[in-house]
């Protein structure tokens, strides 16, 4: 048990009249590691807040690709369905406060305070992660909220990470790819082991990645998890107008498409409706929730076009799988004299396999730097770039480094035209630093 109390405290103690952004910058120093799986310390302090006392249906959603977007979309229909709705997902583009959301609006700076003061009035010495920290928070404002539903994305894999320490009453995979071999594993059935560990006995455990590993099948089937698998339980077909959705509990015709766009959207809907007709019996939702709550989704950084000209897409797309997605979506798009490119990328990706994706899309990269002790640095991610796709007789791509990515995104608009378009992507810290320079602008 002495491992548990590792606390370092660098700062002191907030209170309830300190700020939002006090109480974050005290939270960061509190365990040495910012990545720390296991669930040991977090269920300890999850007993002392009483999180067991929490009603209401729980969703927990992993995937290394997709998770997002498929919590936005199950919140939305529920939301639509006039039920009182939770939303946590990680990690946020902008503000702490896009993380946990109550009934369609952001939780406020003092209830999350409030959380924090509770959360540090219980734990005594033991030492919870960032991550453990906030997630906690957002347990105990769903408890606290009375909800009906409460939708939960996993941080990392799922085995260990700290949104498991709650039992769900159903689990979506959304997909199974490679990222973060450094903690869930070099493969996919190493991976896909990981991430079934959301899967509960007896409870609807949906899969909706088409080839799902074998290592993830055979855990749900030795737990004895309801095994929804897309292909067998459920599937979508469509046409240019409308899209239908088909599972073992019937046919939803005639639906709009989502309000995110992307090559993927269809998948990911039809993990949250396979989710929405397994949970009926507990929270029946009428085919009108469903067309106004995929109409009404949004979710900022999935394949974001903002308005106007030039054409500006953001997505946070940084690992093969999601880049694979993004070059699929950029190609299925309307001709563009030329495609300007923002990237900035963390040490621990598959930058050659991402930077891949783009051959014969991207003509002219602009490298940023990102701040932190993970970022890869802009001058090494240009020379991969350099090596992966040598320029052709025109002497495109080019690429050039950049300081940061607000002033990589203010180059590219300074010498793009108004026909071309410019993509920002390769991590959330690439596409959060541009959005916030352009709401503020």
């Amino acid at each position: 048990m002495a491992s548990l109390f590792i606390t370092t405290r660098i700062m002191s103690v907030p209170t309830l009249e300190h700020s939002l952004a006090e109480w974050l910058a005290y939270l960061e120093t509190l365990h040495p590691k910012t990545i720390d799986l296991g669930l040991e310390r977090v269920k300890i302090v999850a007993q002392r807040l009483q999180i067991s006392q929490w009603q209401g249906i729980k969703i927990v959603v992993a995937g290394t690709n997709g998770k997002g977007s498929t919590c936005a979309m199950l919140a939305s229909i529920y939301l639509a369905a006039g039920y009182k709705v939770g939303l946590y997902t990680s990690p946020h583009l902008i503000r702490f406060n896009e993380r946990i959301h109550i009934n369609g609006q952001e939780v406020s700076d003092e209830a999350l305070i409030a959380a924090f003061h509770q959360i540090e009035q219980v734990r005594a010495d033991i030492s919870l992660s960032y991550f453990e920290y906030t997630t906690l928070a957002a347990f105990l404002l769903f408890k606290e909220a009375q909800l009906d539903v409460s939708i939960l994305e996993v941080g990392l894999g799922g085995r260990l990470d700290a949104v498991n320490i709650i039992d769900p009453d159903c689990s979506i995979v959304t997909s199974v790819a490679i990222d973060h071999v450094e903690w869930l594993g070099t493969d996919r059935e190493a991976i896909g082991f990981e991430k079934a560990h959301i899967f509960r006995s007896g409870k609807p455990a949906i899969c909706s990645d088409p080839e799902p590993p074998q290592h993830l099948l055979d855990y749900a089937e030795q737990i004895g998890a309801n095994l929804w698998l897309f292909g067998r339980d459920f599937n979508y077909s469509g046409d240019k107008q409308q899209w239908a959705f088909a599972s073992r509990i019937g046919r939803k015709n005639a639906l709009a498409y989502p309000a995110l766009r992307g090559a993927n959207q269809l998948l990911n809907a039809s993990a949250a409706l396979a989710a929405i007709d397994a949970l009926r019996p507990y929270l029946a939702v009428p085919l009108q929730a469903v067309r106004e709550g995929l109409l009404q989704v949004n979710w900022q950084g999935r394949f974001q076009i903002l308005p106007g000209q030039p054409t500006i897409i953001l997505d946070v797309a940084h690992n093969p799988h999601a880049a694979a997605t993004l070059a699929h979506n950029l190609q299925s798009m309307s001709y563009f004299p030329y495609t300007y490119a923002v990237i900035g990328m963390l040490n621990d990706k598959d930058a050659v396999e991402v930077i891949n994706k783009f051959k014969g899309i991207v003509d002219y990269w602009l490298v940023a730097d990102l701040s932190g002790p993970r970022a890869r640095p802009a001058e090494e991610l240009a020379n991969l770039i350099k090596a992966t796709l040598p320029a052709d007789k025109d002497g495109l791509p080019t690429v050039n480094v950049f300081d940061n990515p607000v002033s990589a995104y203010e180059q590219a608009r300074s010498v793009m035209d108004d026909k071309d378009r410019l993509l920002v992507f390769g991590s959330f810290l690439t596409v959060s630093a541009v959005l916030e320079h352009i709401a503020k602008s």
